[in-house]
């Protein structure tokens, strides 16, 4: 696929090189377009580097060649990251006053645009109505993330990581999936559980909820009608869920349990997807624990086993249970080891176990897992973007529910 990558001129460009790579590995040739203004923060020698190809910034460059037609007619992808708030402005407006909005205009393939910049910038009322502008044309503008900005400031504004943009990007090309999914209702569990200690306190886990959030949005685009039960899962990471599924908040595990309950009740499939806590505090405080000078000792009692329970004592009969498992291994065993067991105990159709820590699984856009069946056999592995991922772990179910 012949990509072009346009660079705007926002400290985020660096992450661009990033993206660059990634779309280099999956096989597409990519032509990067910078502004004038996103040289100051990545050179030319960098981009020409890593794709492969010239790269030019001006209409009056490479005039013999009408690289501003030219460019812009031959992509079968436009992809700008990071897309900066003048770069919105210019394109809304319909300027052409460099490559880059020379080519937008005259590209006729899918658009993404990736913006990054400031919250007060991402919120101001004249970027909010050139985003609504060019989505109206057809042009597609991802939500920024929310996190830490340039300096000490935090809030939205971040680009997306790489992986979420590029698998958002070759979405918009990829062959329209089957809707082998038409017909099915499925619940989907996401994020980590926070059990209280006190008004303040919790404890809690590091699952960040996006892999659920692959699976809610990998079943909706396949034609499930889909209801996502979300524990603590952030707004950035929601955003991506897509049109169509219906998201339940929630925050401790006895909530999530009433709320997978209440709605598998006409579900043709469960997900266990969310880290739910297996400890919860005896006792919750009225008011806040104050520091006494000797350390506090917390009585823990454990909490129900939501996928053990949904096997002997399904809301529907007939539905297919799907558990996950993050696990690290340790001297009694393997992930492996410890995942065939479990898939054994709890008697879930399939449980999806991925290998955390040391950079992985929780908090990433990328996992890595392997799909058993109930009596720890293999049936599924998959790598890559948690999107890429979901659609797998979906075919495995359709597989199961198959046989």
């Amino acid at each position: 696929m012949r990509v072009v990558l346009g660079v705007a001129g926002g400290i985020a460009a660096y992450k661009a090189v990033l993206l660059l790579r990634l779309l280099r590995e999956q096989g597409h040739a990519v032509r990067v377009v910078p502004t004038r203004a996103s040289l100051e923060f990545v050179g030319r020698a960098t981009w020409e580097a890593l794709s492969g190809e010239p790269v030019t910034t001006d209409v009056f460059e490479d005039v013999d060649q009408v690289a501003h037609v030219a460019i812009g007619k031959t992509a079968d992808l436009v992809v700008v990251a990071p897309a900066t708030a003048d770069l919105l402005a210019r394109a809304a407006a319909g300027r052409a006053d460099d490559l880059l909005t020379a080519t937008l205009l005259v590209a006729r393939c899918p658009v993404l645009l990736a913006p990054a910049m400031h919250t007060e910038m991402w919120e101001h009322p004249a970027t909010v109505a050139n985003v609504a502008t060019l989505r109206s044309r057809g042009v597609h503008v991802l939500d920024p993330a929310s996190g830490r900005l340039t300096g000490a400031d935090t809030g939205p504004g971040r680009l997306p990581e790489p992986e979420e943009i590029a698998a958002a990007a070759t979405g918009l090309v990829a062959p329209a999936r089957a809707a082998d999914l038409a017909g099915t209702h499925v619940v989907v569990s996401a994020g980590g559980t926070r059990e209280p200690l006190d008004p303040v306190r919790f404890l809690g886990n590091r699952s960040s909820g996006r892999q659920g959030v692959a699976l809610a949005r990998a079943a909706a685009e396949r034609g499930a009608r889909v209801t996502l039960v979300a524990a603590n899962v952030t707004h950035d990471v929601l955003a991506r869920v897509g049109a169509g599924v219906t998201v339940v908040p929630v925050e401790t595990g006895d909530e999530l349990r009433a709320a997978v309950r209440a709605a598998a009740a006409e579900a043709d499939v469960v997900v266990m997807a969310a880290a739910v806590a297996d400890y919860r505090p005896a006792s919750v405080a009225d008011a806040k624990l104050k520091k006494t000078g000797d350390a506090p000792v917390v009585a823990l009692v454990e909490t129900t086993d939501i996928l053990r329970e949904l096997v002997t004592d399904p809301p529907r009969a007939g539905q297919t249970v799907v558990g996950f498992a993050a696990e690290t291994g340790d001297a009694e065993g393997s992930v492996l080891e410890h995942a065939r067991a479990k898939a054994v105990r709890k008697g879930a159709d399939l449980l999806v176990v991925n290998p955390v820590g040391g950079g992985r699984g929780f908090g990433t856009t990328t996992n890595d897992v392997t799909v058993l069946d109930r009596a720890g056999d293999v049936v599924a592995t998959a790598a890559g973007t948690k999107d890429e991922v979901a659609h797998v772990v979906w075919d495995a179910v359709l597989t199961r529910r198959h046989l």
